[in-house]
């Protein structure tokens, strides 16, 4: 069941992704919307449940919060590693004028991290996904419709977040597609064995920590910049206010 389940995130998070390359002529609000998904998730979603799987405290900081805030330092700390070297590229290539590179210096591989990061999210949404029907009807019933319902969420910020960065259509279609694929993955993975809860719930804080800091440090700065418009800004809005509905349904 859980398998037939997840076929259903496969074609809600393709779903996703198609939306998302289909509204490039209002790129703003995709931003904006991408950036309120990706908050919700993060604050309403993942880190609820990084707190209640991995719940011990490390020095008096919860497990999950203590990888929450490594995330989002491993994230700023990569990006400005690769943005460092970019730039040194982009000077050398243009005779040490200092150029910029292409995608006005945003760095590919960041968008391709982030995206596989997005990856193996979903494969873990597939995990838990095969782990709660292990439990029983109704866990499963309430963790298929979230991560059916906020796959859609999954794929349209897999897309967004790897075109951002500057890789080619292609290469965000074969993100996206494998960020569709994970969760069938996971939860198949079930059927031979079972995730423990902490390392599950350790990863989700890690993975929250380094997805908020491309929200607030990128997506939603990227979203403003040309386009300061009050649209933008209740597409945000209404990005966190779906996943809110998603994960009161789930409940």
């Amino acid at each position: 069941m859980a398998v037939i389940v997840a076929l259903g995130a496969f074609l809600m998070t393709l779903a996703g992704g198609w939306t998302a390359q289909r509204v490039t002529d209002r790129r703003h609000l995709v931003l904006g919307l991408a950036g309120g998904l990706m908050l919700g998730v993060v604050g309403l979603d993942l880190l609820p449940e990084a707190m209640h799987a991995a719940g011990r405290e490390v020095f008096g900081v919860p497990l999950a919060l203590l990888l929450f805030v490594g995330g989002f330092l491993v994230a700023h700390v990569v990006e400005r590693l690769l943005a460092v070297r970019h730039a040194a590229h982009g000077a050398a290539d243009n005779g040490g004028h200092g150029g910029h590179g292409h995608g006005g210096g945003r760095v590919p591989q960041v968008g391709l991290t982030a995206a596989a990061a997005m990856v193996g999210h979903s494969l873990a949404d597939g995990v838990a996904l095969g782990a709660a029907f292990q439990v029983g009807g109704g866990m499963g019933v309430a963790v298929a419709l979230a991560v059916v319902t906020h796959d859609f969420a999954d794929g349209f910020n897999t897309y967004t977040l790897t075109r951002l960065y500057g890789n080619a259509r292609r290469r965000a279609l074969l993100m996206l597609f494998a960020d569709a694929a994970a969760p069938v993955v996971g939860a198949a993975s079930t059927l031979l064995f079972t995730l423990p809860e902490e390392p599950l719930g350790a990863y989700l804080g890690f993975f929250g920590g380094a997805l908020l800091y491309l929200a607030a440090a990128e997506i939603l700065p990227e979203a403003h910049h040309e386009h300061p418009a009050l649209s933008t800004l209740m597409c945000t809005v209404g990005g966190v206010a779906g996943i809110w509905l998603v994960v009161g349904l789930a409940d």
